[in-house]
């Protein structure tokens, strides 16, 4: 329904804009996909972070990640249920998860803060930023700027892990990190049926 409706309006915006290219249309019904499609979901994430009880948690997870995340790309599921467990995935389950696997000792934690950092960088500079065929990215320009925006958003998440007191903020950012990281992987675009843009464009052009 929501998915009809978001097709129907941007129909109705490229009616109105005659200009408007293909490239620009995926933009337009992208944004609208996030107005009427996401923002319900984002709600009702953090409403079930606040019944779980990590309700702040969860709102500095989704605020923390979410740049990240939108630097790096990878892959989305089709329908809103399935956008909705991918956010629990990546939202909530490692508050959960930190909340009972935390490591007191802080050089433990600060060794392996450098190997999910170090992993981060081979995965971004690897498949960041990972597109999708409903979403290219087309241009050179901006895929290089958000690899380098991916970098910068993975520099202050791992600044915050080693600065910040509270243990359950820095291993949530991490098991964060890590999950974002496999969203990226071509064992994941399979595993989802999704495929990167430039599987799609080798396909037409075959």
């Amino acid at each position: 329904m929501i998915d009809k409706f978001c097709n129907w309006l941007t129909e109705k915006i490229k009616g109105k804009m005659p200009e408007i290219d293909e490239e620009k249309e995926l933009v337009i019904n992208f944004g609208v996909r996030i107005l009427f499609g996401e923002v319900p979901k984002i709600l009702a994430l953090f409403i079930l972070g606040f019944l779980l009880q990590i309700g702040w948690y969860s709102l500095l997870m989704y605020f923390l990640i979410a740049p990240y995340r939108t630097f790096t790309g990878g892959f989305h599921l089709k329908t809103h249920w399935g956008c909705m467990i991918t956010s629990i995935v990546l939202y909530i389950v490692p508050i959960l998860v930190a909340k009972y696997i935390t490591i007191p000792q802080e050089y433990l934690m600060h060794i392996i803060a450098g190997i999910v950092g170090v992993l981060s960088i081979i995965f971004i500079f690897k498949y960041a930023p990972a597109d999708t065929e409903n979403i290219p990215i087309l241009s050179k320009k901006e895929r290089k700027t958000k690899r380098i925006k991916s970098y910068i958003s993975l520099l202050i998440l791992l600044a915050i892990i080693l600065l910040i007191p509270d243990k359950i903020i820095s291993y949530m950012l991490l098991y964060g990190i890590f999950l974002q990281n496999l969203t990226l992987t071509p064992i994941a675009y399979k595993l989802t049926k999704n495929k990167y843009s430039y599987e799609v464009y080798t396909e037409k052009t075959a």
